[in-house]
């Protein structure tokens, strides 16, 4: 006899929801968690990266004071307080989620899980962090056990915690250096890079592809650079790294460009080139786990090749994005006890919290192009909206790309401040099938910047109105 309906090993933001919605569906509902509740994202991730970058966000407005008509004397930045803070926040969300497990009766086992065959599921052996082994089984267990920053060997890049970091290092510096490498312009590394940066480290961000945050627009990834490079952080794209060396006194990092070699050194160095999946820890082989890459390969409900076993999140595969991590839980955990979910395919979006951010849903317009799409594209600058004027904040831009055959919104892309609390209209508007009529006409509140999301929406057909 199980006991459990369902065990979830990994309780980051995949997992958690997952046992919660299980335990509202009625499911006796286990989650095994090797070190803390929240996983990666909470602890040493999502949540902690952005308490940092708020407060280099704010420093960096001290510099910028007299353009708002206010003074302040001698502000100085107190490292250990901003991690401090950092490691607060982690906490108290980890709090949190400790007490949803406790009102939703879900029983939290502390430990490293490892798959063993069973049925109607794989049984779950648990090296306990008090000490021994327990043994659970259930009627359907979902693997929800994330990924870990990709080493690569061949050339040294290997976080020793000391001289080349990983996120976790970066998180809790013991001292500020005066000058960083980053390897990788993804999220994670144009993150770190903003908040070292507006603490006053000199900091290069070294990307193999010829443009940085390679997964968005183009024009995006253009201007991005730009207000970065105004901000004072070094690019080297389309740069292959070839060597990685450290000493007592730094790092140097060996790269390749446009056929010509070079040579960069720093205090410190952060690898940021991608993640591996955490599959490799749990038994995948005994159970005889499908992977590709690493990665479980599933199936439209999570289901894997083992009867019985499910996985979401990072393990799962790309987009490699906390918000999908969760909708997929929540899916899946909803087939697992017979409720019929609705049948909406949300898009993903991306956030990059920088200075400016960035925030993206749905195809590029050189996507749309690619598939025969005949796009119709607007654009709109916060330089000319009213409430990014008032609070100068007039960085960057709203892109959208409709489908120039039917005029279904397909993608947005956007660059300035606070995007990422404005992309979610977006989200919504392809996951309702909008179309250029229906933003058009929707009403936008004045002032705010979500404004410029209406402009662009007009420019795209040649109605814009204040440009």
């Amino acid at each position: 006899m199980a006991d459990f309906d369902l065990i979830v090993i990994g309780s980051g933001p995949g997992g958690y929801v997952a046992a919660i919605r299980a335990s509202q569906l009625g499911l006796k509902t286990a989650i095994v968690e090797r070190e803390l509740l929240g996983g990666i994202c909470l602890n040493w991730g999502c949540i902690p990266t952005k308490a940092l970058l708020k407060s280099g966000e704010v420093f960096e407005k001290l510099s910028h004071l007299a353009d708002y008509g206010v003074s302040a004397s001698e502000p100085k930045a107190d490292l250990e307080k901003i991690v401090a803070r950092s490691r607060g926040v982690a906490k108290q969300m980890n709090s949190g989620v400790a007490f949803l497990m406790k009102k939703h009766k879900i029983e939290v086992i502390e430990g490293a899980a490892t798959l063993e065959k069973g049925s109607p599921a794989p049984k779950v052996v648990v090296k306990l962090k008090a000490g021994g082994e327990r043994t659970v089984q259930a009627k359907s267990v979902v693997l929800a056990v994330g990924a870990r920053s990709r080493p690569i060997p061949q050339i040294g890049l290997e976080a020793d915690g000391e001289r080349i970091w990983a996120y976790r290092e970066a998180l809790v510096p013991k001292s500020l250096p005066k000058s960083m490498l980053v390897v990788g312009s993804g999220a994670i590394g144009v993150e770190f890079a903003s908040f070292y940066r507006a603490l006053g480290c000199e900091v290069t961000v070294i990307e193999a592809i010829d443009r940085i945050v390679p997964v968005e627009d183009e024009e995006v990834s253009k201007a991005a650079q730009k207000a970065f490079e105004r901000r004072g952080i070094k690019f080297r794209v389309g740069a292959k790294v070839t060597k990685v060396s450290k000493s007592k006194a730094g790092v140097s990092i060996d790269l390749e460009a446009g056929g010509k070699a070079e040579t960069l050194t720093a205090d410190v160095c952060i690898a940021a080139v991608g993640i591996v999946a955490n599959t490799d820890q749990v038994g995948a082989d005994k159970v005889g786990l499908e992977l590709d890459r690493g990665h479980v390969k599933t199936g439209p409900h999570g289901e894997t090749n083992v009867p019985g076993l499910y996985a979401i999140g990072d393990c799962a595969g790309s987009p490699w994005l906390a918000h999908k991590a969760s909708h997929e839980g929540i899916h899946c955990v909803e087939h697992i006890a017979g409720f019929k979910s609705p049948n909406v395919h949300s898009p993903i979006a991306g956030c990059t919290y920088t200075q400016p951010q960035i925030a993206s849903v749905g195809l590029t317009e050189k996507q749309a192009k690619d598939q025969g799409r005949e796009p119709k594209v607007g654009r709109f600058p916060f330089r000319v909206n009213g409430k990014a004027v008032a609070a100068g904040e007039i960085e960057g831009f709203v892109k959208v790309v409709f489908d120039g055959k039917t005029g279904a919104l397909i993608g947005a892309h956007m660059l300035g401040a606070e995007v990422t609390e404005m992309i979610q209209g977006y989200v919504t508007a392809i996951t309702l099938e909008a179309t250029e009529e229906d933003l058009q006409s929707t009403v936008y509140p004045h002032p705010t910047m979500s404004e410029a999301m209406h402009e662009a929406a007009l420019d795209a057909y040649g109605r814009v109105l204040h440009l």
